[in-house]
């Protein structure tokens, strides 16, 4: 069992690393109060082939799989979790058209998203749907050679950018889910203004409206009535990003945390000389450690997946278990900060809001323990 990375890895990590600290870090205030990513960030994204790690060559992708994916998400998070956020949506809307889509729909739709000149989105979550696939009220109907999809879908990431967006309609004729490749800002698309949420600022949620929307029927994914496959698949392959980006805020909470513990001093000492203080110190770097490996490995079986319930299950376990650490991770951080640590003039604060988020994100937190549960109870 091998635990070095490759030259590859360790290239792309560096990469990604450098561009954060170079471009993100500076901004990463300004992006979480504004609720904004600055728009030379994103063409910086795809200058480096970013937004299509995990994607092959032929399709416009960098070829470097989910593995490398994760190294580099780790850095950008550590950075600013809504760049994290914008990354991590967009590889899981092109990841379903790349498993799923036929070679003419990934050959128009995945090269300009690939390298950052489009953002894709993916559009599941209704008003009314929760987590239950069977409760989704938008539609499509077929008229001839197209679909027209009729209906609302909320908390999307990316929504506002130009590119391609995957919809998951029930079909009127069978009443099954279906998902369909939709072009954003086509006529009968358009969104609300920004939710206003509580950490992940930069990453914008909103609201898709689609009416009368026309999608010519060989946008079609996968074929008719698959849409809770590709949606349970992809949401696997999407929980690899959302862990990732946990884990850079954890590794982010885990510096600040030092920082502060070395340069605040009491009585011309740093607070370091305190057993509570090197304890605290001590806890979040094992747990930082295990959150590393744990989504490292997710990367791995990412690009290895042999049984997909089985990967289902890891994925869940990870996103889950990781994204309760972080919560402690960044709470833990701010303990050490004391009273500075509720103060906006310092990154513990964001972290921690950020890290809020990720046990309500892409599957609550008992979700996927009863995935987990579910496959492990099934396979005994």
């Amino acid at each position: 069992m091998d635990f070095s990375l490759s030259k590859e890895e360790q290239l792309i990590q560096k990469a990604a690393a450098e561009y954060a600290e170079k471009f993100i870090e500076p901004v990463a205030k300004q992006i979480d109060e504004e609720n904004k990513v600055p728009d030379e960030i994103i063409r910086g994204l795809g200058e480096l082939d970013l937004f299509g790690i995990p994607f092959d060559e032929e399709y416009g992708g960098a070829g470097a799989g989910y593995l490398c994916y994760v190294l580099a998400m780790e850095q950008i998070a550590a950075a600013s979790s809504g760049v994290g956020m914008i990354l991590s949506a967009h590889t899981l809307g092109l990841g379903a058209i790349d498993k799923f889509g036929t070679e003419e729909q990934k050959k128009k739709y995945m090269f300009k998203p690939c390298r950052g000149e489009e953002v894709a989105s993916f559009a599941f979550t209704e008003p009314g749907t929760g987590s239950d696939p069977k409760q989704i009220a938008t539609t499509a109907r077929k008229e001839g050679d197209y679909y027209i999809i009729n209906g609302t879908k909320r908390f999307i990431s990316n929504a506002g950018y130009p590119g391609p967006i995957v919809v998951f309609a029930k079909e009127e004729e069978t009443g099954k889910v279906s998902g369909f490749i939709v072009e954003k800002w086509c006529e009968g698309y358009s969104i609300s203004e920004p939710w206003e949420k509580l950490g992940m600022h930069g990453g914008p949620l909103l609201d898709v409206y689609l009416k009368d929307v026309k999608v010519p029927a060989e946008n079609l994914l996968g074929g008719p009535g698959m849409g809770y496959a590709i949606l349970q698949f992809a949401i696997s392959f999407g929980k690899v990003g959302v862990s990732a980006c946990a884990l850079g805020g954890a590794e982010a909470a885990c510096r600040e945390a030092f920082k502060y513990a070395k340069e605040k001093m009491h009585r011309d000492q740093p607070i370091t000389k305190f057993q509570g203080i090197r304890l605290a110190l001590a806890e979040i770097a094992e747990r930082v450690e295990a959150c590393r490996w744990l989504t490292y490995r997710l990367g791995y079986l990412a690009d290895n997946v042999k049984n997909p319930a089985q990967f289902a299950k890891e994925a869940a376990l990870t996103k889950d278990f990781i994204c309760a650490q972080i919560v402690d991770i960044s709470r833990l951080a701010v303990n050490v900060h004391g009273s500075y640590g509720l103060m906006k003039d310092y990154k513990v604060e964001r972290l921690w809001r950020d890290a809020i988020m990720g046990l309500q994100i892409e599957g609550v937190s008992d979700m996927q323990k009863e995935i987990v549960a579910g496959v492990i109870i099934g396979s005994k």
